[in-house]
């Protein structure tokens, strides 16, 4: 670990620069890649022989809001239920043409472990309609939305729905491991005697509770810890932090007052007022945010609670269906969903690199270049997260000492790159997150008459996922 700090350090260079230009360049991108990007290009549409075309219809999300907020006192299901309704509405879809349901969730409710099934339920799905839950931290909407496209793709189902959510204001919290064993024994004992010998061997440290924290459990560390030491890694200075946070919370500001943000759907909260917007967008100042003390790493650390997502509650739903179904339904997409790949790294040393890992490989995988792609979005766990994927993606010497390859990736170019905001000031309910970053990057490529789109993200373990998303023809 040392090692490859130090050498990183040394070897890439700090871009105390890039500050004063982030609002209106590309970090360290070539000039000859702007050029590229500029000029008009013909492209062919990436479906392929023999392969089904799979749309996204539509896809829709309940506000995202700060934990502790208006969601407090509900049910994860009660979310994502509220986003499948949003779906119905929006869509009119009769719910028994839809052959299957996914959701992802990261954080399980014990009484509703199988939350994407207690959701249909609630939101008038036929009890014939088959539903399952899917895990893979917070790229699990985008494992449930490609879940859905294998399915479509094996000929198994027509219409999938896939979604996520997270309820971060309720989290689970246990009994010690010793608690939790005397108690089991205890339901298993027949006689008074044997109730009264277990009890007396309990101890007052029986009753501490176990805290869920953001740690990876195969090296005890917070993503927060590991998002600083990343950071550091790549030279990402503090003010580097501050001021791409606070192009986010500006830039999802400003597409929330211009009305952009058109996948957001209203939901009445039982016995609360109907909530319409996200409630973590606030631009603040680079001064009040240099004030902000190190979260992590103390007293030096860089990442603090401003340049952070914070903790959310939300939920997202898109409707997937093959290009045949959807278009004998009469329904225009919104965009194909082509190719994706996953991938993992080293759970230490490069816990948030995922996006870096994965878009090569998209890309290839698509026959695209980066000046092909006409909008990124990418999850934004840290600010230092995802300026160090940028740094670690325009690096020669990271493409050839970690990512076996012969050159580097290249950065994307800051004007489209998450334009509209990202999970800084938008928010990050975990498993929600990657559909938004899907209808985002479709509502982008109509709006600003771009073509594909690619979708990028980080998970905990070390993994990560990118897909290319084509604008469907208008």
């Amino acid at each position: 670990m040392t090692s490859m700090l130090t050498q990183a350090i040394r070897t890439l260079p700090a871009s105390s620069a890039w500050a004063a230009r982030s609002f209106t360049r590309s970090l360290s991108c070539s000039l000859q890649l702007q050029a590229a990007a500029a000029q008009p290009k013909t492209k062919k549409t990436l479906a392929k022989s023999g392969v089904k075309n799979i749309v996204v219809v539509e896809g829709v999300r309940i506000p995202f809001l700060q934990s502790g907020t208006s969601y407090a006192d509900l049910m994860p299901h009660d979310l994502a239920r509220a986003a499948l309704q949003g779906l119905l509405n929006r869509t009119n879809v009769p719910r028994d043409v839809v052959d299957y349901i996914v959701y992802g969730t990261v954080i399980q409710e014990v009484k509703t472990s199988n939350v994407a099934r207690e959701a249909a339920l609630g939101a008038g799905f036929s009890d014939k309609t088959p539903a399952h839950t899917v895990t893979m931290a917070c790229i699990s909407s985008n494992q449930a939305m490609t879940t859905g496209v294998g399915m479509i793709a094996a000929g198994q189902c027509d219409v999938v729905v896939a979604g996520g959510v997270e309820l971060m204001s309720d989290i689970p919290i246990r009994h010690s491991r010793k608690m939790r064993k005397t108690m089991l024994a205890l339901n298993r004992t027949k006689t008074l005697g044997q109730k009264l010998s277990l009890i007396s061997k309990i101890r007052p440290d029986y009753f501490a509770p176990e805290l869920p924290a953001v740690a990876e459990f195969s090296t005890s560390e917070t993503m927060g810890h590991s998002a600083d030491r990343l950071a550091a890694a790549f030279a990402v200075s503090r003010l580097e932090q501050d001021e791409y946070a606070l192009r986010s919370h500006t830039l999802a500001k400003k597409a929330q007052d211009d009305g952009l943000l058109v996948d957001v759907v209203p939901f009445k909260v039982p016995g609360k007022d109907t909530v319409t917007k996200d409630n973590g967008i606030r631009p603040s100042s680079l001064e009040q945010m240099s004030k902000l003390k190190p979260a992590f790493v103390k007293p030096f650390g860089t990442v603090t609670a401003a340049n952070s997502s914070f903790l959310t509650d939300g939920a997202s739903a898109v409707l997937l269906m093959s290009e045949e179904k959807a278009l004998a339904m009469g329904y225009k997409p919104k965009a194909y969903l082509r190719d994706f790949v996953y991938v993992s790294q080293d759970p230490k040393d490069q816990l948030l690199l995922g996006p870096t890992y994965a878009t090569p490989k998209v890309l290839e995988k698509a026959g695209l270049t980066l000046a092909d792609i006409d909008v990124f979005e990418f999850h934004e766990a840290f600010a230092g997260q995802i300026l160090a994927n940028l740094k670690a993606m325009d690096s020669e010497w990271f493409a050839q000492n970690y990512m076996g390859r012969k050159s580097k990736v290249g950065a994307p170019p800051l004007e489209k790159f998450n334009t509209w905001g990202g999970s800084l000031s938008l928010g990050h309910p975990f498993a929600a997150t990657g559909c938004r970053l899907v209808m985002t990057a479709a509502h982008r490529l109509k709006k600003e008459g771009g073509q594909y789109g690619l979708v990028a993200a980080c998970a905990a373990g070390g993994q990560g996922h990118a897909m290319i998303v084509e604008l469907y023809p208008q």
